[in-house]
């Protein structure tokens, strides 16, 4: 049997650090000494080894304690410990373009842009902005149909950004964040107690989104076809009417007066710097195809 201080002496660590794994119940002694002295084992030396590796790992105390115990596998807290790293990591990589883009930026714009990155969480969330489309939707969409929507319009966040996507983001939760202009909180006609039936409109203008953004991902220019054809369906459905020449002309006129809110979509697609078309756009290309179909009619 070893003393406290044999033990430090053979793990070569500090009597301090042993006395402080073994009050902490990580390192059970063998038994006492005549005077109530500690006593350690052999066994002692390889636990003593063993929570000093998992400690170099920056692992928690109570973490080593459930792997010694064995109520949690190392695997189950190693995933656990690279899932807090990896959060760490990206938050300092946004620190970083936060602070470049302050750095590169003209003086006289620095407290604008400190004040939008102060507004933001480091890392960032996303939930302002799913937050924002649930208001912004019609009620009573079915929650399978409002999932889809947030999912497809709250852009994935890079895990290291560029001081410009940083910028296009603090713009972005500015934008969801501050009250709306006019009435019906920017919502389209679509949305109002008369504009028919949300839940049937929403339902096809998904599939006409995902019909059409294949022709814009090609870049052809807007026109008549499959994705215009299901786009204006759905408007139809939803009215209980059918799709005829004089509703497409209608439809263009209410849609060209909608409220818009292109401004966010332009920040989305500065965000995620993807070739993939946002929702945003592949509406306005299905208006143009619309708009242009019905030109050539009046010709």
């Amino acid at each position: 049997m070893w003393t406290i201080g044999e033990l430090a002496e053979r793990a070569g660590v500090t009597v301090k650090t042993v006395r402080f794994y073994s009050d902490r119940g990580l390192l059970p002694e063998g038994a006492r000494s005549t005077g109530g002295h500690r006593r350690y084992g052999p066994e002692a030396l390889d636990r003593l080894h063993l929570i000093r590796s998992l400690r170099t790992l920056d692992l928690p105390v109570p973490d080593v304690g459930r792997i010694l115990d064995q109520e949690d596998t190392l695997e189950d807290v190693v995933a656990g410990q690279l899932c807090r790293i990896g959060s760490r990591l990206t938050a300092l990589r946004w620190q970083e373009a936060a602070l470049q883009l302050l750095q590169d930026c003209a003086p006289e714009e620095r407290a604008a842009r400190l004040r939008l990155i102060g507004a933001v969480s480091v890392p960032p969330s996303t939930a302002p902005l799913a937050r924002f489309w649930r208001r912004w939707l019609p009620p009573r969409l079915p929650a399978r149909l409002v999932s889809a929507i947030v999912e497809h319009s709250v852009p994935q966040l890079p895990e290291g950004p560029t001081p410009a996507q940083v910028l296009a983001f603090t713009r972005l939760h500015a934008f969801v964040s501050a009250p709306c202009p006019g009435t019906g909180n920017g919502r389209p006609a679509a949305h109002r107690p008369d504009g028919g039936r949300p839940a049937v409109l929403y339902d096809g203008l998904v599939e006409a989104y995902a019909l059409a953004a294949p022709r814009l991902r090609a870049e052809r220019p807007p026109h008549e076809g499959e994705a215009l054809d299901c786009f204006v369906a759905a408007y139809a459905r939803s009215r209980g009417t059918r799709d005829t020449p004089a509703f497409r002309r209608r439809l263009g006129g209410v849609l060209a007066a909608d409220p818009r809110i292109d401004h966010y979509w332009e920040l989305a697609a500065e965000l995620t710097d993807s070739p993939e078309p946002t929702p945003g756009a592949t509406h306005d290309w299905l208006c143009t195809a619309l708009d242009n179909q019905m030109a050539g009619t009046a010709d």
